[in-house]
């Protein structure tokens, strides 16, 4: 996992990750990695609009974000 880590900060490439909260409450968030730690991401987060810090033991899933496309209804 640590190569996604590195090429996200060094390209600055936006993430989407699983996390898991300390009260066990699961969310999905759009990061863009500020620093790595041995324990934690710092991040910009994209869904709560603010720099966040968190802790890799708990993020279940991370891939590169892909933006999508948005669907437009027709008349």
């Amino acid at each position: 996992m640590n190569g996604i880590w590195r090429r996200a900060l060094e390209e600055k490439q936006k993430l989407e990750l699983i996390y898991m909260a300390d009260k066990r409450k699961i969310s999905q968030r759009v990061i863009r990695v500020i620093s790595i730690k041995e324990e934690t991401v710092l991040a910009y987060c994209f869904t709560r609009k603010t720099v966040r810090s968190f802790k890799l033991a708990n993020i279940l899933s991370v891939t590169p974000y892909k933006e999508r496309e948005r669907y437009r209804k027709t008349p």
